[in-house]
């Protein structure tokens, strides 16, 4: 049933858009046949309507058509009014009923309602196309009497056949381009009174139809004219009367429906009724300009208001959070959800808004969330814990095992020879003395550094080391260090007297001291130490000449208890960084190491 009312529609405005290029046609058709010395002014003359009507007809006549093309169409129906409007001073019964069709094309879409709420809507084109159809026919029947008169002679005619046929034409076309709204829409959309509405036409068509059957029987001399015109009237007179009858059988009908109607409507409006007052949601239902019509037994106890009030403010569409004023000023927190309940065209009829009181849920959920953000702080403090209690064990495991390994030996080898000396004093000549107490000497030197390189360690690692940073004069510094270490026949020196270096000297001391010391112990030489300015920095670099350090050992490098340099190169790293400056490890060809550290060049 639904494909046949959809071809139906099609079909139907098909003939609405044949219709408008019919009444075009007639128009132009009208105003070409004219002879010229006839012809009247363009815009005074009915026929000129006539192409711009059926245009505007035509464009409208299609389901769905563009904003641009109902613009188009309704300038046109305005012209044609217009043009309507210049003719009635020559022409007034055809200039009335082109305005009347022309006002009726441009509001063919404009629909009213009979008072707000009502679903059921009237088009304020459909009375204008009855009133042009009326002048149209009323001006046809002096010419379909014309014969009754003297010498043949009718009264003057009111509108030519031509015009009166387009009009017809253009009003049921537009009856036509809208056939699910006016006369034509089905009895489930027009309600209890479409019986009336549609007999209406036909009450108006009785007399016309009358009318032609006497001048049909004038005009072939089958009878006078005025038992034709008697036989009319009481051809009329009777089916008025016929169909007097039939309105009145079709309102009975009617009323005893709607009284069915209505009883059924009480019944399910105290069923709808029953049903919203047992609901544990609280419900209020408003009217579409959004006044409280009805709520239930639930609103009432979570407003505390005895009766339907208007609500301050009203959730938006959809479901969420909303707070609820009390009728004590305080305010509730509820899931409120608010729908539409659409008319049989998809407009909003009326909302019906649900509260669902969550204070109970809302605070167990912050309960929950506030223990959730608990345990959360306390598992990252648990985290970082373990990754100190980690970092400290590694530190641990790393340091137990340099201790055991490099102080061990030293410690060792002075309670070997403090031995011996101890033992063999008197029997040992003095350069053996003097060789056993050097090397002993030596070994306290060193153990003397790891300490030293131990306490720094332990600064490095709780963040207390800071730098003082002053010019320090490179030169200076590794002179010293080479003093130090007894290493100047073996260290090659190319530093300029002017290169200064901005950071804390004790921390360029131990740099220097370091990478000199490593580069003496694990290298070969000769060593050289040299420095130069680059830009805004000073690089300093200390290369040996020996086999290099393995590629496998590069990337750890400058870790804590990097194996084969102690704590030396780590230092080195920290004490750089700290200073703003960078290290890093060069391979040298075709063998050697370079190790480079870049300090901020101290100004002049």
């Amino acid at each position: 049933m639904q494909i046949a009312a959809q071809d139906v529609g099609r079909l139907s405005r098909l003939l609405a858009g044949c219709a408008g290029l019919t009444v075009a046609a007639l128009g132009t058709a009208g105003l070409l046949s004219t002879p010229a010395d006839d012809r009247e002014p363009l815009l005074s003359s009915p026929g000129a309507a006539l192409p711009a009507a059926g245009l505007a007809l035509c464009l409208l006549a299609p389901a769905g058509a563009g904003r641009v093309r109902r613009g188009v169409a309704y300038v046109l129906a305005v012209l044609a009014a217009a043009v309507g409007v210049a003719a009635l001073s020559r022409h007034p019964a055809a200039g009335v009923a082109i305005v009347l069709s022309g006002l009726a094309l441009a509001g063919l879409d404009v629909q009213l309602r009979r008072r707000p709420g009502d679903p059921a809507r009237y088009r304020i084109a459909d009375p204008l196309l009855v009133g042009a159809s009326i002048i149209t026919l009323v001006a046809l029947v002096p010419r379909m009497f014309a014969p009754t008169f003297p010498d043949g002679r009718g009264p003057g005619s009111l509108m030519t056949p031509l015009h009166a046929g387009a009009l017809l034409t253009l009003a049921v076309g537009a009856l036509l381009a809208r056939p699910e709204a006016g006369p034509l829409r089905t009895a489930a959309v027009a309600g209890p009174g479409v019986k009336v509405r549609r007999a209406l036409p036909a009450v108006v068509a009785v007399p016309v139809i009358a009318a032609l059957v006497s001048a049909l029987a004038v005009r072939t001399g089958i009878s006078r004219p005025a038992a034709a015109i008697s036989t009319g009237a009481i051809l009329a007179a009777l089916a008025v009367l016929a169909l007097v009858g039939f309105l009145v059988r079709s309102l009975e009908g009617a009323d005893r429906k709607q009284r069915t109607l209505v009883a059924e409507l009480h019944e399910q409006r105290d069923f709808a009724d029953t049903l919203l007052q047992s609901m544990n949601e609280a419900v209020m239902v408003l009217d579409a300009n959004y006044r409280v019509i009805d709520v239930n037994r639930r609103w009432r106890e979570l407003t505390g208001h005895p009766g339907p009030t208007d609500p301050p403010a009203l959730p938006p569409s959809g479901t969420g959070d909303w707070l609820v004023r009390r009728a004590d000023g305080t305010d509730v927190l509820v899931l409120a959800t608010m729908a539409t309940i659409p008319d049989a065209t998809g407009a909003p009829r009326g909302y019906v808004a649900t509260y669902v009181d969550i204070t109970d849920r809302k605070r167990a959920e912050d309960e929950l969330s506030s223990r959730a953000a608990e345990l959360t702080v306390s598992n990252e403090r648990l985290q970082e814990s373990n990754t100190r209690l980690e970092a400290a064990l590694a530190f641990k495991n790393d340091l137990t095992s340099m201790l055991t390994h490099d102080m061990a030996q030293p410690i060792s080898s002075i309670a070997s020879l403090s031995e011996l000396l101890h033992a063999d004093w008197a029997d040992l000549p003095d350069d053996i003395r003097l060789e056993l107490v050097a090397k002993i000497d030596k070994n306290t030197n060193r153990l003397i550094k790891m300490t030293n390189d131990l306490q720094l360690l332990f600064r490095l690692d709780t963040g207390s080391v800071t730098a003082r940073r002053t010019p320090v004069p490179l030169l200076e510094v590794v002179t010293s260090v080479t003093s130090e270490l007894r290493a100047a026949g073996d260290v090659e020196v190319t530093v300029g007297e002017e290169l200064s270096a901005l950071a804390d000297r004790q921390h360029v001391w131990h740099v220097v001291r370091n990478l000199l010391g490593n580069a003496l112990a694990y290298g070969e030489a000769p060593v050289e130490v040299r420095a130069e300015r680059q830009g805004e920095c000073v690089v300093l670099i200390v290369e040996d000449a020996g086999p290099g350090i393995p590629e496998e050992l590069v990337p750890g490098l400058f870790d804590r208890f990097m194996r084969g340099s102690g704590l030396g190169l780590f230092i080195v790293r920290h004490l750089v960084e700290a200073n703003g400056g960078s290290v890093r490890y060069e391979r040298t060809e075709p063998h050697g190491a370079c190790l480079v550290t870049t300090w901020e060049a101290a100004s002049v």
